[in-house]
Protein backbone atom coordinates (compact mmCIF):
# COMPACT_ATOMS: atom_id res chain seq x y z
CA UNK A 1 0.00 0.00 0.00
CA UNK A 2 2.63 2.46 0.77
CA UNK A 3 4.69 1.80 -2.79
CA UNK A 4 1.35 2.41 -4.50
CA UNK A 5 0.51 5.05 -2.53
CA UNK A 6 4.43 6.81 -3.35
CA UNK A 7 3.91 5.85 -6.81
CA UNK A 8 0.74 7.96 -7.21
CA UNK A 9 1.79 10.79 -6.01
CA UNK A 10 4.78 10.75 -7.79
CA UNK A 11 2.55 10.48 -10.87
CA UNK A 12 0.55 13.51 -9.73
CA UNK A 13 3.99 15.41 -9.69
CA UNK A 14 5.33 14.28 -13.33
CA UNK A 15 1.54 15.67 -14.23
CA UNK A 16 2.74 18.55 -13.38
CA UNK A 17 0.92 19.33 -9.76
CA UNK A 18 3.32 20.29 -8.29
CA UNK A 19 5.20 23.38 -10.03
CA UNK A 20 9.16 24.17 -8.89
CA UNK A 21 10.05 27.10 -11.00
CA UNK A 22 9.16 31.12 -11.22
CA UNK A 23 9.15 32.21 -14.53
CA UNK A 24 10.95 29.46 -16.18
CA UNK A 25 13.43 29.65 -13.57
CA UNK A 26 14.46 26.57 -11.48
CA UNK A 27 14.13 27.26 -7.52
CA UNK A 28 15.19 24.90 -4.92
CA UNK A 29 12.11 23.93 -2.44
CA UNK A 30 13.52 24.46 1.37
CA UNK A 31 13.48 20.09 1.20
CA UNK A 32 16.18 20.39 -1.46
CA UNK A 33 17.93 23.59 0.25
CA UNK A 34 17.61 21.32 3.57
CA UNK A 35 19.44 18.09 1.74
CA UNK A 36 22.22 20.73 0.44
CA UNK A 37 23.10 21.78 3.68
CA UNK A 38 22.84 17.92 4.95
CA UNK A 39 24.98 16.85 1.93
CA UNK A 40 27.65 19.50 2.51
CA UNK A 41 28.72 18.57 6.19
CA UNK A 42 28.88 14.68 5.03
CA UNK A 43 32.56 15.20 3.65
CA UNK A 44 32.86 11.25 3.34
CA UNK A 45 31.14 9.10 0.44
CA UNK A 46 31.33 5.50 -1.35
CA UNK A 47 31.16 5.29 -4.64
CA UNK A 48 30.34 1.82 -6.79
CA UNK A 49 31.22 0.91 -10.04
CA UNK A 50 29.03 -2.06 -10.49
CA UNK A 51 27.77 -4.69 -13.17
CA UNK A 52 27.98 -6.68 -15.91
CA UNK A 53 31.43 -5.22 -17.01
CA UNK A 54 33.22 -7.01 -13.79
CA UNK A 55 32.73 -10.61 -15.52
CA UNK A 56 35.28 -8.97 -17.66
CA UNK A 57 37.96 -8.07 -15.39
CA UNK A 58 38.45 -5.17 -17.29
CA UNK A 59 36.95 -2.26 -16.12
CA UNK A 60 33.78 -0.17 -16.77
CA UNK A 61 34.31 1.05 -20.21
CA UNK A 62 35.40 -2.65 -21.92
CA UNK A 63 31.93 -2.60 -23.88
CA UNK A 64 34.18 0.44 -25.92
CA UNK A 65 38.13 -0.14 -25.06
CA UNK A 66 37.85 -3.66 -26.35
CA UNK A 67 35.80 -2.94 -29.20
CA UNK A 68 33.30 -5.57 -28.33
CA UNK A 69 30.32 -6.42 -30.71
CA UNK A 70 26.69 -5.90 -28.65
CA UNK A 71 25.51 -9.67 -29.24
CA UNK A 72 28.49 -11.02 -27.59
CA UNK A 73 28.91 -8.58 -24.74
CA UNK A 74 25.49 -9.39 -23.65
CA UNK A 75 25.86 -13.03 -23.53
CA UNK A 76 28.04 -12.46 -20.31
CA UNK A 77 24.40 -11.41 -18.20
CA UNK A 78 23.39 -14.82 -18.63
CA UNK A 79 26.39 -16.03 -16.38
CA UNK A 80 26.34 -12.88 -13.74
CA UNK A 81 25.45 -14.71 -10.15
CA UNK A 82 27.24 -12.47 -7.48
CA UNK A 83 26.88 -15.00 -5.03
CA UNK A 84 28.73 -13.37 -2.40
CA UNK A 85 26.84 -10.02 -2.47
CA UNK A 86 25.28 -9.33 0.62
CA UNK A 87 24.26 -5.51 0.81
CA UNK A 88 23.89 -5.45 4.49
CA UNK A 89 27.72 -6.29 5.31
CA UNK A 90 28.90 -3.88 2.44
CA UNK A 91 26.72 -1.16 4.10
CA UNK A 92 28.14 -2.17 7.44
CA UNK A 93 31.96 -2.10 6.00
CA UNK A 94 30.76 1.70 4.77
CA UNK A 95 29.67 3.11 7.79
CA UNK A 96 32.46 2.07 9.39
CA UNK A 97 34.61 3.74 7.36
CA UNK A 98 33.29 6.87 8.38
CA UNK A 99 31.39 7.51 5.16
CA UNK A 100 27.64 9.30 5.14
CA UNK A 101 26.52 8.04 1.68
CA UNK A 102 26.97 5.99 -1.65
CA UNK A 103 26.39 6.75 -4.95
CA UNK A 104 25.72 2.94 -6.85
CA UNK A 105 25.97 2.95 -10.63
CA UNK A 106 21.85 2.03 -11.50
CA UNK A 107 23.37 1.97 -15.06
CA UNK A 108 26.58 2.74 -16.74
CA UNK A 109 27.04 3.32 -20.43
CA UNK A 110 26.56 -0.26 -21.52
CA UNK A 111 22.89 0.30 -21.38
CA UNK A 112 22.49 -2.84 -18.32
CA UNK A 113 20.32 -1.64 -15.67
CA UNK A 114 20.77 -2.90 -12.06
CA UNK A 115 17.46 -2.65 -10.95
CA UNK A 116 14.02 -4.46 -12.27
CA UNK A 117 13.02 -2.14 -15.04
CA UNK A 118 9.84 -2.33 -16.91
CA UNK A 119 11.81 -0.15 -19.62
CA UNK A 120 14.15 -3.19 -20.32
CA UNK A 121 14.22 -7.02 -20.19
CA UNK A 122 18.42 -5.98 -20.25
CA UNK A 123 18.70 -5.82 -16.44
CA UNK A 124 19.87 -7.68 -13.52
CA UNK A 125 16.60 -9.58 -12.58
CA UNK A 126 15.51 -10.43 -16.21
CA UNK A 127 18.74 -10.79 -18.17
CA UNK A 128 20.49 -12.72 -15.24
CA UNK A 129 20.19 -16.41 -13.17
CA UNK A 130 20.81 -13.95 -9.97
CA UNK A 131 17.17 -12.51 -10.52
CA UNK A 132 18.09 -10.21 -7.75
CA UNK A 133 17.55 -6.28 -7.55
CA UNK A 134 20.51 -5.19 -5.87
CA UNK A 135 19.82 -1.47 -5.94
CA UNK A 136 16.71 -2.66 -3.64
CA UNK A 137 18.69 -4.42 -1.32
CA UNK A 138 21.31 -1.70 -0.88
CA UNK A 139 18.42 0.52 -0.26
CA UNK A 140 16.94 -1.16 2.54
CA UNK A 141 20.45 -1.80 3.67
CA UNK A 142 21.34 2.25 3.52
CA UNK A 143 17.93 2.96 5.22
CA UNK A 144 18.75 0.74 7.81
CA UNK A 145 21.94 1.88 8.74
CA UNK A 146 21.64 5.41 8.48
CA UNK A 147 23.36 6.11 5.61
CA UNK A 148 22.32 7.95 2.40
CA UNK A 149 21.55 6.36 -0.60
CA UNK A 150 22.29 8.45 -4.30
CA UNK A 151 22.58 6.56 -7.92
CA UNK A 152 24.72 7.26 -10.72
CA UNK A 153 22.80 7.43 -14.15
CA UNK A 154 24.23 7.42 -17.49
CA UNK A 155 23.11 9.74 -20.20
CA UNK A 156 24.68 7.76 -22.98
CA UNK A 157 24.14 4.24 -24.01
CA UNK A 158 26.33 2.30 -26.25
CA UNK A 159 23.66 -0.43 -26.61
CA UNK A 160 20.43 1.21 -27.54
CA UNK A 161 19.63 1.32 -31.37
CA UNK A 162 17.73 5.04 -30.60
CA UNK A 163 20.93 6.57 -28.71
CA UNK A 164 22.22 9.28 -31.40
CA UNK A 165 25.67 8.26 -31.45
CA UNK A 166 28.65 10.37 -30.02
CA UNK A 167 32.03 10.69 -29.83
CA UNK A 168 31.76 6.63 -28.12
CA UNK A 169 30.69 3.53 -28.53
CA UNK A 170 31.50 3.05 -32.20
CA UNK A 171 32.35 -0.61 -32.50
CA UNK A 172 29.07 -2.49 -30.54
CA UNK A 173 27.98 -3.44 -34.07
CA UNK A 174 24.20 -2.06 -33.36
CA UNK A 175 22.15 -0.76 -35.65
CA UNK A 176 21.72 2.56 -35.29
CA UNK A 177 18.32 4.63 -35.58
CA UNK A 178 18.49 8.05 -33.43
CA UNK A 179 15.45 8.97 -32.43
CA UNK A 180 16.30 11.40 -29.13
CA UNK A 181 12.37 11.97 -28.52
CA UNK A 182 12.38 7.91 -28.16
CA UNK A 183 15.46 7.61 -25.68
CA UNK A 184 14.43 10.96 -23.87
CA UNK A 185 10.88 9.25 -23.00
CA UNK A 186 13.06 5.93 -22.14
CA UNK A 187 15.26 7.81 -19.64
CA UNK A 188 12.39 9.63 -17.82
CA UNK A 189 10.43 6.87 -17.71
CA UNK A 190 13.82 5.17 -15.58
CA UNK A 191 14.23 7.73 -13.73
CA UNK A 192 10.53 7.89 -12.34
CA UNK A 193 11.26 3.68 -11.37
CA UNK A 194 14.34 5.07 -9.53
CA UNK A 195 12.18 7.68 -8.06
CA UNK A 196 8.97 6.48 -6.93
CA UNK A 197 9.86 2.77 -6.54
CA UNK A 198 12.48 2.87 -4.32
CA UNK A 199 12.86 4.24 -0.74
CA UNK A 200 15.59 7.08 -0.08
CA UNK A 201 17.02 7.87 -3.33
CA UNK A 202 17.95 11.11 -2.23
CA UNK A 203 20.64 12.43 -5.26
CA UNK A 204 21.37 11.61 -8.78
CA UNK A 205 24.56 11.67 -10.64
CA UNK A 206 24.49 12.14 -14.16
CA UNK A 207 27.43 10.54 -16.75
CA UNK A 208 27.71 11.19 -20.42
CA UNK A 209 27.14 14.67 -21.02
CA UNK A 210 30.82 14.68 -23.04
CA UNK A 211 29.58 12.30 -25.76
CA UNK A 212 28.26 15.37 -27.68
CA UNK A 213 30.57 17.74 -26.87
CA UNK A 214 32.66 17.69 -30.11
CA UNK A 215 29.44 17.31 -32.40
CA UNK A 216 29.47 20.09 -34.62
CA UNK A 217 25.89 20.93 -34.10
CA UNK A 218 25.65 21.12 -30.22
CA UNK A 219 23.30 18.43 -28.92
CA UNK A 220 20.74 19.36 -27.20
CA UNK A 221 20.34 17.46 -23.94
CA UNK A 222 16.70 18.96 -23.30
CA UNK A 223 18.30 18.38 -19.59
CA UNK A 224 16.56 21.36 -17.89
CA UNK A 225 13.15 19.43 -18.96
CA UNK A 226 15.15 16.60 -17.37
CA UNK A 227 15.79 18.59 -14.54
CA UNK A 228 12.57 19.70 -14.05
CA UNK A 229 10.86 16.32 -14.56
CA UNK A 230 12.90 15.42 -11.37
CA UNK A 231 12.63 18.36 -9.31
CA UNK A 232 8.66 17.80 -9.75
CA UNK A 233 9.03 13.89 -8.92
CA UNK A 234 11.03 14.63 -5.84
CA UNK A 235 12.11 18.25 -4.74
CA UNK A 236 14.22 17.02 -2.69
CA UNK A 237 16.42 14.96 -4.94
CA UNK A 238 20.21 16.79 -5.27
CA UNK A 239 21.10 16.30 -9.25
CA UNK A 240 25.05 16.72 -10.30
CA UNK A 241 26.13 16.14 -13.48
CA UNK A 242 29.77 15.16 -14.78
CA UNK A 243 30.15 17.09 -17.25
CA UNK A 244 33.16 19.08 -16.70
CA UNK A 245 31.81 22.61 -16.97
CA UNK A 246 30.40 24.70 -15.31
CA UNK A 247 27.03 24.37 -13.32
CA UNK A 248 23.69 23.88 -15.20
CA UNK A 249 20.49 25.44 -14.30
CA UNK A 250 18.74 23.21 -11.95
CA UNK A 251 21.85 21.26 -10.48
CA UNK A 252 22.32 21.20 -7.08
CA UNK A 253 26.06 19.94 -6.56
CA UNK A 254 29.00 20.64 -8.33
CA UNK A 255 31.33 17.63 -9.01
CA UNK A 256 34.86 17.13 -10.09
CA UNK A 257 36.59 13.76 -11.35
CA UNK A 258 39.56 12.84 -10.01
CA UNK A 259 40.62 16.55 -8.74
CA UNK A 260 40.05 18.61 -6.19
CA UNK A 261 37.83 21.83 -6.50
CA UNK A 262 39.93 24.17 -8.83
CA UNK A 263 42.70 22.27 -9.79
CA UNK A 264 43.14 20.48 -13.26
CA UNK A 265 45.59 17.76 -13.11
CA UNK A 266 42.92 15.27 -14.84
CA UNK A 267 43.00 17.19 -17.59
CA UNK A 268 38.95 16.13 -17.91
CA UNK A 269 37.82 20.37 -16.47
CA UNK A 270 40.59 22.79 -18.10
CA UNK A 271 38.05 25.70 -17.78
CA UNK A 272 35.85 24.31 -15.09
CA UNK A 273 35.13 27.06 -12.77
CA UNK A 274 34.06 26.23 -8.97
CA UNK A 275 30.72 27.59 -8.01
CA UNK A 276 28.37 28.50 -4.88
CA UNK A 277 26.69 24.94 -5.10
CA UNK A 278 27.94 22.29 -2.63
CA UNK A 279 30.86 20.17 -4.06
CA UNK A 280 32.09 16.84 -4.17
CA UNK A 281 35.45 15.59 -5.90
CA UNK A 282 35.13 11.50 -7.07
CA UNK A 283 38.14 9.33 -7.04
CA UNK A 284 39.76 5.66 -7.42
CA UNK A 285 40.98 3.81 -4.21
CA UNK A 286 43.33 2.25 -7.22
CA UNK A 287 43.29 3.11 -11.02
CA UNK A 288 39.82 2.13 -12.36
CA UNK A 289 36.32 2.74 -11.54
CA UNK A 290 35.00 -0.78 -12.63
CA UNK A 291 36.40 -4.45 -10.90
CA UNK A 292 39.97 -4.38 -12.98
CA UNK A 293 41.74 -8.02 -11.83
CA UNK A 294 44.95 -6.37 -12.89
CA UNK A 295 44.91 -3.22 -11.30
CA UNK A 296 46.57 -3.44 -7.70
CA UNK A 297 47.92 0.03 -7.56
CA UNK A 298 45.87 0.47 -4.66
CA UNK A 299 46.70 4.11 -2.74
CA UNK A 300 47.64 3.68 0.80
CA UNK A 301 44.76 4.45 3.37
CA UNK A 302 47.17 7.17 4.59
CA UNK A 303 46.96 9.21 1.40
CA UNK A 304 43.48 8.41 1.47
CA UNK A 305 43.05 10.45 4.77
CA UNK A 306 45.13 12.87 3.17
CA UNK A 307 42.94 13.27 -0.02
CA UNK A 308 39.77 13.84 2.37
CA UNK A 309 41.34 16.44 4.47
CA UNK A 310 42.34 18.12 1.69
CA UNK A 311 38.98 17.85 -0.01
CA UNK A 312 37.18 19.09 3.28
CA UNK A 313 39.86 22.19 3.25
CA UNK A 314 38.37 23.30 -0.30
CA UNK A 315 34.73 22.66 0.98
CA UNK A 316 34.04 19.24 -1.13
CA UNK A 317 33.33 16.01 -0.04
CA UNK A 318 35.12 12.99 -1.28
CA UNK A 319 33.21 10.29 -3.17
CA UNK A 320 35.64 7.30 -3.02
CA UNK A 321 35.27 4.64 -5.52
CA UNK A 322 35.16 0.59 -5.11
CA UNK A 323 34.56 -1.66 -8.06
CA UNK A 324 33.37 -4.45 -6.96
CA UNK A 325 34.17 -8.18 -7.81
CA UNK A 326 31.56 -10.27 -9.75
CA UNK A 327 31.31 -12.44 -7.41
CA UNK A 328 29.78 -10.07 -4.88
CA UNK A 329 32.66 -8.98 -2.86
CA UNK A 330 34.53 -6.07 -2.08
CA UNK A 331 38.00 -6.12 -3.06
CA UNK A 332 39.92 -7.19 0.32
CA UNK A 333 42.52 -4.24 -0.58
CA UNK A 334 39.54 -1.60 -0.30
CA UNK A 335 37.86 -3.23 2.77
CA UNK A 336 41.31 -3.39 4.51
CA UNK A 337 41.58 0.72 3.46
CA UNK A 338 37.92 1.35 4.84
CA UNK A 339 38.63 -0.24 8.02
CA UNK A 340 41.70 2.22 8.72
CA UNK A 341 40.20 4.95 7.24
CA UNK A 342 37.12 4.36 9.92
CA UNK A 343 39.64 4.00 12.57
CA UNK A 344 41.19 7.09 11.46
CA UNK A 345 37.41 9.19 11.66
CA UNK A 346 35.95 7.72 14.81
CA UNK A 347 39.46 9.97 16.53
CA UNK A 348 39.30 12.58 14.18
CA UNK A 349 36.41 13.02 12.37
CA UNK A 350 35.11 16.42 13.90
CA UNK A 351 37.90 18.04 11.85
CA UNK A 352 36.04 16.94 9.16
CA UNK A 353 32.57 16.32 9.23
CA UNK A 354 30.19 19.55 9.09
CA UNK A 355 33.30 21.56 8.41
CA UNK A 356 34.00 24.59 6.13
CA UNK A 357 36.32 25.43 3.52
CA UNK A 358 39.98 26.46 5.57
CA UNK A 359 42.91 27.44 3.63
CA UNK A 360 46.24 25.56 2.32
CA UNK A 361 49.60 26.46 3.98
CA UNK A 362 53.72 24.74 3.16
CA UNK A 363 52.82 22.57 5.97
CA UNK A 364 49.10 21.36 5.34
CA UNK A 365 45.58 22.47 5.29
CA UNK A 366 42.95 24.04 7.50
CA UNK A 367 39.30 23.20 7.84
CA UNK A 368 36.56 25.24 10.22
CA UNK A 369 33.74 24.47 12.17
CA UNK A 370 32.44 27.44 14.01
CA UNK A 371 34.79 29.72 16.10
CA UNK A 372 36.75 26.05 15.60
CA UNK A 373 40.29 25.79 13.67
CA UNK A 374 41.39 22.69 12.58
CA UNK A 375 45.16 22.32 11.52
CA UNK A 376 45.72 19.31 9.31
CA UNK A 377 49.48 18.91 9.69
CA UNK A 378 50.34 17.38 6.46
CA UNK A 379 54.16 17.53 5.52
CA UNK A 380 57.05 17.57 7.73
CA UNK A 381 58.00 20.80 9.09
CA UNK A 382 59.32 21.95 12.63
CA UNK A 383 56.84 24.46 13.64
CA UNK A 384 53.29 25.50 12.24
CA UNK A 385 52.42 29.11 11.29
CA UNK A 386 49.40 30.42 10.92
CA UNK A 387 48.15 33.85 10.00
CA UNK A 388 45.48 35.09 12.70
CA UNK A 389 43.80 38.37 13.48
CA UNK A 390 43.84 37.65 17.59
CA UNK A 391 44.95 35.03 19.95
CA UNK A 392 43.34 32.40 20.17
CA UNK A 393 40.88 31.28 22.89
CA UNK A 394 43.13 28.00 23.51
CA UNK A 395 44.77 25.23 20.99
CA UNK A 396 45.36 21.81 21.80
CA UNK A 397 49.46 22.15 21.51
CA UNK A 398 52.13 25.01 23.48
CA UNK A 399 51.81 28.19 21.06
CA UNK A 400 53.37 31.47 20.89
CA UNK A 401 51.36 34.16 19.76
CA UNK A 402 53.17 37.30 17.49
CA UNK A 403 50.97 40.41 18.45
CA UNK A 404 52.56 42.76 15.99
CA UNK A 405 52.44 40.59 13.34
CA UNK A 406 49.48 38.73 14.09
CA UNK A 407 51.47 35.62 13.53
CA UNK A 408 50.42 31.76 15.83
CA UNK A 409 53.21 29.85 15.78
CA UNK A 410 53.20 26.03 17.02
CA UNK A 411 56.78 24.49 17.65
CA UNK A 412 57.57 20.34 17.79
CA UNK A 413 55.03 19.39 15.55
CA UNK A 414 54.81 15.99 14.32
CA UNK A 415 53.67 15.16 10.73
CA UNK A 416 49.74 13.90 10.67
CA UNK A 417 49.19 15.72 13.37
CA UNK A 418 45.83 17.59 13.87
CA UNK A 419 45.74 21.05 15.76
CA UNK A 420 43.02 22.24 17.82
CA UNK A 421 42.64 26.18 17.86
CA UNK A 422 39.57 27.24 19.62
CA UNK A 423 39.29 31.70 17.89
CA UNK A 424 37.86 34.12 19.92
CA UNK A 425 34.83 35.75 19.12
Amino acid sequence: MKRMKKTFLCLIAACGMLPLSVFGQYVPSADNLEARREFEGFRFGIFLHWGIYSEFAQGEWYLNSGKLKQEEYQKVASCFYPIHFHAKEWVRAFKDSGAKYVTFTSRHHDGFSMWRTKESTYNIVDATPFRRDVLDELAKACQEEGIRFHLYYSLLDWMREDYPLGSTGHDTGRRLRPNYDSYFLFMKNQLRELLCNYQGVDGLWFDGYWDHSSDATPFDWRIKELYDYIHTLKPRCLIGNNHHIAPIEGEDFQMFERDLPGQNTSGFSPNQTVSQLPLEMCQTMNGNWGYHVADDGYKSARDLITLLVRAASKGSNLLLNIGPQPNGELPSAALERLKEMGVWMRENGESVYGTTRGEEYPWGVTTRKGQTLYLHVLEKTDAVTIPLAKKPRSASASFQYDRRNHILTIPNVEQYDIIKVELLD
